[in-house]
């Protein structure tokens, strides 16, 4: 039985329009964060979802309030779907963060799953279990349904590679927009892409890297 995945980027943030690194840092949405959400929000009120997941962070929440609102859902909030925790980067800009940690930062940019950011962050390799293990859990528990999940850009990226097999540490060749819609699905053991990015409905989102 298939299990259907929606994952959706939170909208804006004052931070993401400042290239502003958020990991754990809970910022709210921006003017423009809160219009994708609607909007996002009513791209999908024809789609019927069995349930909803948001990570805890308010970015998302704000995000999923307004999703869920349209489709009748009520989304269920799990830390384990939190964004990337960054250590020292958080609340730096990736020209801060580059300037001031030119080593970490060289191993951040080269996709080092084995490096840890300083300062309480996670490597590559950490954040990619916690969300491979988060998202088979939810498909497992709605086995052969459809579900959406309200997340963060580093969390789309993991799934991305999940779905289609790319390696944790070759370069990001795909978008992550803010409150695109991207699909993918677990059917049996194996993870597949259905589709990604999917903007029609938003104008100009940002991506999750800066120079994307």
């Amino acid at each position: 039985m298939t299990t259907r995945i929606c994952l959706v980027r939170h909208g804006e943030t004052a931070w993401n329009a400042e290239r502003r690194l958020q990991g754990h840092i809970d910022i709210p949405l921006n003017d423009t964060g809160l219009a994708q959400a609607r909007a996002t929000a009513l791209s999908l009120s024809g789609e019927r979802f069995d349930a909803a997941y948001a990570s805890d962070l308010r970015r998302a929440r704000q995000t999923a309030d307004t999703i869920s609102a349209r489709c009748a859902l009520q989304a269920v909030l799990d830390a384990r779907l939190r964004e990337r925790h960054y250590g020292v980067f958080q609340a730096l800009t990736y020209d801060e963060a580059r300037t001031r940690f030119p080593e970490d930062y060289h191993r951040f940019e080269s996709r080092d799953p084995d490096f840890v950011f300083p300062g309480g962050g996670e490597s590559l390799q950490q954040f990619a279990a916690r969300i491979h293990e988060t998202l088979h859990e939810i498909a497992t528990r709605h086995r052969g349904g459809s579900v959406l999940v309200v997340t963060h850009g580093g969390v789309l990226d993991i799934a991305h590679r999940l779905a289609t097999g790319k390696p944790l540490e070759s370069p990001r060749d795909f978008t992550i927009p803010n409150a695109a819609l991207n699909w993918i699905a677990l059917d049996g053991a194996d993870w597949q892409l259905i589709a990604w990015a999917d903007q029609r409905h938003l104008n100009n989102a940002l991506d999750e890297l800066p120079n994307a």
